[in-house]
């Protein structure tokens, strides 16, 4: 074996032995969704997560993966319970999510890099609908006590550009005030707790 390669080998080695997956709560971690009209009505609401991960070299995170549970898509805006059910069940239907088919989205992290003494650059891919596409998100990491840190990531992404269109200004005309925007904001919530040795 060339010098080389066996120096590689033993960087790989080495950054292997130190990296390890924190434990992240599933059941005080939260996906927050907001989609709107152009003009009028915004709704909010909830996605379980399925499962997650963070990876860390010590207290640096490197990489992460979160899988969202679809059809447990919720409204929380809407009071009425005719009109809730009506606007999640068109949520989970073939017009937008069809989560019957597909029942996970999928956030993979695969390159966290240190902007400052809490914000971090992340590198990725975004999977809805099975479509899976690059994307560069901003997130924070806050240290809460000794044994928790709270990961956070909020963005928003064209959901036309997972083939969901309905709605949509740009693919349909003459809309007026039912037309929906591309953008669905996300906000991700990950509560970490340290590995216990």
């Amino acid at each position: 074996m060339k010098l080389l390669q066996i120096v590689t080998l033993a960087l790989v080695l080495t950054h292997s032995a130190h990296s390890f997956a924190e434990s992240v709560d599933l059941q005080s971690s939260k996906v927050i969704w907001s989609g709107s009209k152009v003009v009028g009505d915004t709704h909010t609401g909830h996605i379980k997560i399925k499962s997650a991960v963070v990876n860390f070299d010590k207290e640096t995170p490197l990489s992460g993966q979160v899988t969202l549970d679809m059809p447990s898509i919720t409204n929380t805006d809407l009071t009425d319970a005719k009109w809730n059910g009506k606007l999640v069940g068109h949520l989970n239907s073939p017009d937008f999510f069809d989560t019957a088919k597909f029942k996970t989205a999928n956030l993979k992290i695969n390159k966290i890099t240190k902007l400052n003494k809490d914000t971090y650059n992340l590198i990725g891919n975004l999977t809805i609908k099975s479509t899976t596409l690059p994307v560069t998100l901003k997130s924070s990491l806050v240290k809460k006590n000794d044994n928790t840190k709270v990961l956070k990531v909020d963005f928003k992404f064209d959901r036309t550009k997972y083939g969901i269109k309905y709605g949509s200004g740009n693919f349909f005309s003459n809309l007026g005030d039912k037309m929906i925007s591309d953008e669905v904001a996300v906000s991700v919530e990950l509560l970490i707790n340290k590995k216990k040795k």
